[in-house]
């Protein structure tokens, strides 16, 4: 009992410890045994970096930077010392065929054969690749894609295999599904072929590992990189970063700009720990101070013997005391053993739960002392009461087995309710006023343990019960609240299981009562959508389309295509020369003004932007989709329940029809199309009208409320045709004639994998409650601890009530009476337990629900104020709801499973023996 956390607490701290790298374990592996490792900043501009090279700003800062207005920056290669070995280090991200369809892959260039890239990825099995058509795979890869070492595998696009001839991992991105070849073999080939199809190629990212010598990469150095617009990550200046002084980013903005300081949530994150580590301490003290007690009333004939010999009250007191050491001693070594030995076992595990690998076994001795102390403190504890009882028992009483009559402790209850009425006024301060998760938790935990303190009081109440149940529970009851001495320990520590379950339940349930209250649906219920996941896949759609309407029960479908400007693989806003687009322009007196000022809601005052939000043209829209410009027929109106007929007529007619009234002027919309893509960039830098050729079309404007699900405008074939617009195949929109089964989901993305293709497929379902298996987990946790207190409590009772049950049995009671017995007694300390730990448990989730509350208020009230949002905004709805089945399932299944466990385990009868005499 004490053992188990022991285990649990040294485990996780060698894992955890384990887990830290040193820095030079870090930049190992982020450097290999490089110097530094220079990459591009992507502002064509010197730049000034922070030492860790992941902050930097522009020269001059982001207000004065101007892209393209600029000093060409140099070719990141210009950045590496004259004379100084490297090794290119190139990476991109694509999709590659596997064994079950297309995997999102990194792929990397890298000559791992060069020494500066030791330690950079760690080699499995097989071999590195030594050519052209080669490749090694990290193992996250391999089994995500079904593939193993020896199969090939097929960039999508690639015009030929690579065969995988090992397999590796990057120590610290166990996850990471990548793809390395030897520089050259892999990126130039693949975009060669994706260009000759009209595709655009993979966009890769370039670094450099450079070994200078010396004294390292200096920061000098590193200044000297960063006039060319290069970022270095650098080993000398990690391991001995510059003074502040000396760092121009920090002279052009404060430094605590670009550092993350979590101060406050460091405190949180330790009075959360500490809070945890004293309730888990307690519930220990809790579930073994009843144990002792067990074991020294089993003793009290031994223990007064000692006092007839001439012992006293000190002698006893340290007899049982001396035996809580001991087995907190014992409990100290065997759980500290077993924790380090199961971190020793489980280290793959745990490596691929962090995502990590160790450093090494970093065992510290002192913090594994610390936790063996807090074993024997925790067994010292645990065995005070005990101690304290069995000295007060008079010699006679120990000899003869009397139990003598106790007054209840007046002062105790006292102390108990100061610390509930406390700890809610400090709950509903850090809830309201304070705002404060660590005050509702902290004003928690103080409550909770005057409840513990109360519980001696709140059992002697629930002997008031016991005119109205039958003999046998009236028994047991009635015995519970006589001996509470060893009653309210075991159900002190049922009532902190329980209420930690109750806590987190109810606010799991809040939640997800507030998750679906604010469920937007993206489509009417039992509608989906088929789409390719992005535009170089529109030659798989008229193939998705088909195994769509073949595997699902699909009542109506709407085949929806998008403009196209150039190359029809150009994703929207590409800025490839051959690639354009289609924009519908909003006429310039219908749009937002807050989106359209150069400084956005800033240029107006608080006051402005809250009667702006007001405006219409400003209204926020509920939902989105991509495309929202569409070409469709009127299958798309029945598909997404659109009931207007002149909307149906309209497309039928060959006549577009828009949804959002503001796009429309004199019954007409302009489509743009616009190829110029520098005169876009430049036309962005002033803030002017995207420059194109205008198209204008005559349009059926939709009645409000008519709802397109976020599509804006939809164009009937016929109409984009005559406007000389090009098409491209996107997807289907399809409604449903009853639910798509497991089975038939299974069937299409079983087809869609076959097919090789790249899609998207939904269905709208309504809301989808989260899983609620940390809940579950939480309640049988509940239930053990309740059925091991009771079950405690149990066995004491019978070895207070031995001889009552000799007795029992030597007038003929029936076998089945001790069983009976037994088991009403374990199911009384389950329910009282239950009871008060899930009346208990409700405080602080109303707390941390109540704190939720006043800071979305507050956010609202700022973004109001400020003029970000609308009154309507303002709508908040933070329940706070009981969960009802789980606390049926604590409260009637929990002590009922105790006593039939409790029932079952105890023998039936026992050996007649002749009955002490008093």
């Amino acid at each position: 009992m004490i053992a188990l956390p022991i285990v649990g607490v040294s485990a996780a701290d060698l894992a955890l410890r384990s887990g830290e790298l040193s820095p030079q374990q870090t930049l190992t592996r982020e450097l290999g045994a490089a110097d530094a490792r220079i990459t591009e900043s992507h502002v064509d501009a010197a730049v000034f970096q922070h030492p860790d090279g992941e902050h930097y700003a522009p020269v001059g800062g982001y207000d004065a930077y101007r892209p393209g207005k600029q000093p060409q920056a140099q070719p990141l290669k210009a950045s590496v010392p004259a004379g100084a070995p490297s090794v290119q280090d190139t990476s991109g991200h694509t999709k590659v065929h596997t064994a079950h369809g297309l995997l999102a892959t990194e792929l990397r260039e890298l000559d791992v054969h060069d020494p500066l890239t030791r330690g950079l990825i760690t080699l499995d099995r097989g071999r590195l690749p030594s050519g052209p058509g080669e490749v090694v795979a990290t193992n996250a890869f391999l089994k995500a894609s079904g593939l193993y070492v020896g199969s090939s595998v097929t960039p999508r696009g690639s015009p030929a295999a690579y065969k995988v001839v090992g397999a590796y991992e990057l120590p610290s991105a166990l996850r990471t599904t990548e793809l390395l070849a030897l520089p050259g073999t892999l990126f130039a080939p693949l975009n060669k072929a994706l260009q000759a199809t009209g595709a655009p190629g993979v966009t890769a990212r370039t670094s450099y590992l450079v070994s200078v010598g010396g004294d390292g990469f200096t920061w000098n150095m590193v200044k000297e990189a960063n006039t060319k617009g290069a970022l270095v990550r650098s080993r000398a200046v990690a391991l001995n970063p510059p003074a502040d002084s000396d760092v121009p980013l920090f002279r052009q903005a404060p430094k605590e700009q670009f550092e993350l300081t979590d101060a406050g949530g460091t405190l949180t994150e330790r009075a959360v720990l500490a809070t945890v580590i004293g309730l888990t301490m307690l519930e220990v003290c809790l579930l073994a101070g009843p144990a002792f007690a067990v074991g020294a009333r089993r003793s009290r004939r031994q223990l007064g013997l000692l006092g007839a010999n001439g012992g006293d009250r000190r002698h006893i007191r340290a007899v049982v005391l001396s035996g809580g050491l001991v087995i907190g001693a014992v409990a100290a070594v065997i759980g500290t053993a077993v924790g380090v030995a199961l971190t020793v076992g489980l280290r793959p595990v745990l490596e691929q739960q962090l995502g990590a690998r160790f450093g090494g076994f970093d065992v510290r001795p002192l913090e594994l002392l610390g936790i063996a102390l807090l074993a024997v403190l925790t067994g010292l504890l645990a065995a005070v009461v005990p101690a304290v009882t069995a000295s007060r028992q008079t010699v006679l009483a120990s000899l003869t087995g009397r139990r003598g009559v106790r007054r209840a402790n007046r002062v105790l209850p006292l102390i108990g309710l100061a610390a509930v009425a406390g700890g809610t006024a400090i709950v509903l301060y850090g809830a309201t006023r304070q705002v404060s998760t660590t005050v509702v938790a902290g004003g928690s935990a103080i409550a909770e343990l005057g409840v513990v303190a109360l519980t001696p009081l709140l059992v002697g109440l629930f002997g008031r019960l016991g005119r109205l149940l039958p003999l046998s529970p009236r028994l047991a009851l009635r015995d519970a609240v006589r001996n509470r001495g060893r009653t309210a320990p075991a159900v002190a520590a049922v009532l902190a299981a329980v209420a930690g379950t109750v806590a987190v339940s109810t606010y799991e349930h809040s939640r997800d009562v507030q998750a679906r209250h604010e469920y937007v649906a993206e489509l009417p219920a039992n509608v989906g959508t088929l789409t390719a996941n992005d535009n170089t896949g529109h030659k798989d759609v008229p193939a998705l389309r088909a195994t769509l309407s073949s595997t699902l029960p699909v009542a109506v479908r709407a085949d929806v295509d998008r403009f196209v400007v150039g190359n029809p693989n150009c994703e929207m806003r590409d800025s490839d020369p051959t690639c354009g687009r289609v924009e519908l322009i909003t006429p310039k007196e219908q749009r937002c003004p807050l989106l359209e000022a150069p400084g956005g809601v800033d240029s107006f005052t608080p006051a402005q932007a809250r009667e702006l939000r007001k405006d219409s043209r400003c209204a926020p829209r509920t939902h989105f989709s991509a495309p929202d410009v569409v070409i469709a027929d009127e299958k798309l109106m029945t598909v997404l329940a659109v009931t207007d007929p002149g909307s149906t007529a309209a497309l039928r007619e060959g006549r577009p029809v828009s949804f959002e009234p503001h796009d429309v002027k004199d019954g007409k919309i302009t489509l743009r199309v616009v190829t110029d893509q520098a005169a876009v960039e430049e036309a962005a830098g002033k803030n002017a009208e995207v420059p194109g050729r205008d198209t204008v079309l005559a349009v059926h404007t939709a009645p409000r409320p008519a709802e397109a699900w976020g599509i804006r405008l939809v164009v009937p074939p016929a109409a984009a045709k005559n406007a000389g617009l090009a098409t491209a195949p996107v997807g289907a929109w399809f409604s449903l004639d009853g639910k798509a089964t497991g089975a038939q989901r299974q069937t299409l993305d079983g087809e869609i994998d076959r097919m090789g293709a790249d899609a998207r497929f939904r269905i709208e379902e309504g809301y989808q409650k989260e899983s609620t298996l940390g809940v579950l987990v939480l309640t049988v946790f509940a239930g053990l601890i309740t059925i091991g207190a009771a079950g405690i409590a149990t066995g004491l009772a019978q070895a207070d009530a031995e001889a009552d049950l000799k007795t029992l049995a030597a007038v003929g009671a029936a076998p089945r009476v001790r069983r009976t017995l037994s088991g009403f007694q374990c199911g009384v300390v389950a329910l009282m337990g239950v009871v008060l730990g899930s009346a208990a448990g409700i405080l602080p989730a109303v707390g941390l629900r109540l704190t939720q509350e006043r800071e979305q208020e507050r956010l609202i009230r700022n973004g109001i104020e400020r003029g970000w949002a609308t009154v309507q905004d303002a709508e908040l709805y933070v329940p706070i709801a009981v969960p009802w089945p789980t606390l049926a399932g604590l409260l009637i299944v929990v002590p009922l499973g105790a006593a039939l466990l409790a029932a079952l385990v105890t023998r039936s009868s026992g050996a007649l023996a002749r009955r002490e005499a008093g």
